[in-house]
């Protein structure tokens, strides 16, 4: 035991390869390292770029704890699968992004979520929600007409990395929309309103149960996690995670597929409330 250093009283995590392995279930050690926090009082918060309807995972897992839908776009309810609170891209702010980033991202192809689901532009490849738009459409203005949990950037062809577009879309939309990504292996972006990210709304929630950012524990492995990195006064990177939230975080959690954020869970479990 670390000698002054208390049990957390909230504990947000990050799902994909952080509590979620690519080729395996979420590990029963996790679950109960969950579970065991919940059951001493912390409250959880699963926080993640996935859209509500790919939190079944979550629902068939946990029966407690609440979903940070969207980058932060939403607070979700995922056991009665209902939006509690969102925070949306306006229709201008998605033109405007759309009409600049086509013209700085090379092969740059878009698509949108939005309260009608997903759409996507012909050329876009639909590597993760395929069969929710089969048909698309030419230019993606035609479904931004309404405000969005999240738009979507993708470099036709991988003509430069998600760190090479993350840099070229900061520097160009950054002063109106939050720009980030959630895999360095492939070419695709992932923006939200302006302001809005895992980081703003979990503070949002922490503030409203009267808990500091002293007293909460993160867990992440990619750049759409540093906003609750940095705002947790405790925050684990995964050891494969990407090397900008090695740089930011207090700690190193071990491999998601070694169980690492249960590990880190059931140490700070033995700390003192």
């Amino acid at each position: 035991m670390i000698f002054g250093l208390k049990r957390p009283q909230l504990i947000g995590t990050d799902l994909d390869g952080t509590i979620i392995p690519f080729d395996r279930p979420i590990s029963q050690r996790t679950i109960d390292a969950f579970t065991a926090a919940h059951n001493l009082g912390i409250h959880i918060y699963f926080v993640t770029g996935r859209p509500p309807r790919w939190m079944k995972v979550v629902e068939e897992t946990f029966d407690f704890g609440t979903g940070i839908c969207g980058n932060g776009a939403l607070l979700y309810d995922f056991r009665a699968e209902r939006i509690l609170e969102s925070w949306l891209i306006q229709s201008d702010e998605l033109v405007r992004g759309a009409q600049i980033l086509r013209a700085v991202i090379p092969g740059a192809t878009f698509a949108v979520e939005n309260s009608d689901g997903f759409h996507r532009e012909r050329r876009y490849n639909p590597r993760w929600d395929k069969g929710q738009d089969d048909q698309g459409v030419s230019l993606i203005e035609e479904h931004l007409n309404q405000p969005a949990i999240k738009f979507l950037v993708r470099s036709q062809d991988e003509v430069v990395t998600a760190d090479e577009m993350l840099a070229l879309a900061d520097a160009s939309v950054g002063e109106f929309l939050t720009v980030t990504h959630s895999n360095p292996h492939e070419s695709l972006l992932e923006i939200s309103a302006r302001g809005v990210s895992k980081g703003s709304t979990l503070a949002k929630v922490a503030e409203r149960l009267d808990i500091s950012s002293d007293n909460a524990v993160t867990f992440g492995d990619n750049p759409n996690d540093l906003s609750m990195l940095a705002w947790a006064g405790r925050s684990y990177a995964m050891k494969s995670g990407h090397p900008s939230t090695h740089a930011i975080a207090t700690g190193i959690a071990p491999e998601c597929n070694d169980d690492g954020v249960a590990q880190v869970i059931e140490e700070l479990l033995a700390l003192p409330e």
